[in-house]
């Protein structure tokens, strides 16, 4: 069955939402509470999925324009909509009001996922009849091009609605992580507050200009981490794992950010290991090194081949 889904905000977040859902093959129902906003985002969706076509990311771009409407309203985006995706101002005067008309006009079996960058869901539906099927969709932007979706449930939230969220996204080709409780500002925004603050205090200090740190990203940690995230980079950067990673550098580590240097042994390094599971053998690093190698020489060479911004 093809799913029908309805984007709540058609500006820049809610039509990158839109080429992921109609590239994915769902029929997508676009509305905004500005003027003409949802009809002129189609020829924007339109240009966005002739570009991944060029690319060779995706077929067929007109079929999956016409899978893309502009809705004449709420209700009309709604109708048959199995999927919600609300892309509302930041706000949570904005996030109770949209969610109280999504919760009594949408069918009671459709999820309602918010785009929210931080705020968490129970702030804004704890008061819904259909609060069960509430959550946090959180992309990055823009999700037609960065397809990570963090999946933020509510305490009420029902488990099979954050599967089925899981499963849909999935589908449509991006990658959905679950966040495991409530957090102000999920998992990538905190992980990115951290390293801002960060660069922020070494150019005020005078350690390093703006142009040179973005530089220690571009061409340092940000092609460090393209394949692969800081747990499977540190564990080949030991020979034996991430504990012994962590004997290494973890004192280090905790003197230069000033946390617990219990935080890289003990309990907590014991709860990594056995949810991260088995550490690989000799071989295995070995494999995983030069697969890492080659990902990172072709996209070196991309990068190469496109002209200086």
């Amino acid at each position: 069955m093809t799913e029908r889904v309805a984007i709540v905000g058609s500006g820049l977040i809610g039509r990158s939402w839109a080429i992921v859902f109609a590239a994915g093959g769902c029929e997508v129902a676009l509305t905004d509470s500005g003027d003409g906003v949802a009809e002129r985002a189609l020829s924007l969706v339109a240009e966005g999925l002739e570009e991944l076509a060029a690319l060779g990311l995706i077929e067929q771009a007109k079929s999956a324009a016409g899978r893309v409407r502009a809705a004449t309203g709420l209700a009309d985006a709604l109708e048959g909509a199995t999927f919600v995706q609300e892309n509302t101002p930041e706000t949570i005067e904005a996030k109770l009001d949209i969610f109280a008309a999504l919760d009594r006009l949408a069918a009671p079996d459709a999820i309602l996922a918010s785009s929210t960058s931080t705020i968490v869901a129970s702030r804004f539906t704890e008061k819904l009849k259909g609060r069960h099927r509430c959550l946090v969709a959180h992309p990055v932007n823009p999700p037609h091009l960065v397809p990570l979706v963090e999946l933020v449930a509510a305490p009420w939230t029902a488990p099979e609605i954050v599967a089925r969220a899981k499963a849909f996204y999935e589908s449509v080709g991006q990658v959905p992580i679950v966040v495991q409780s409530e957090i102000e500002g999920f998992i990538l925004n905190r992980l990115q507050a951290v390293l801002l603050v960060e660069a922020f205090r070494l150019v005020e200090d005078g350690f390093v200009t703006p142009q040179d740190l973005d530089k220690t990203i571009k061409d340092g940690l940000g092609l460090r981490w393209s394949f692969m995230g800081p747990f499977a980079t540190i564990e080949l950067n030991a020979p034996d794992g991430i504990a012994d990673y962590c004997r290494r550098y973890g004192p280090t580590f905790a003197r230069l950010t000033g946390a617990d240097p219990n935080i890289f042994a003990g309990e907590n390094l014991d709860r990594i290991l056995a949810q991260w599971g088995e550490a690989p053998k000799p071989d295995q690093v070995a494999k995983r090194m030069r697969w890492r190698d080659q990902r990172l020489a072709a996209l070196k060479a991309h990068k190469r081949s496109q002209p200086e911004r």
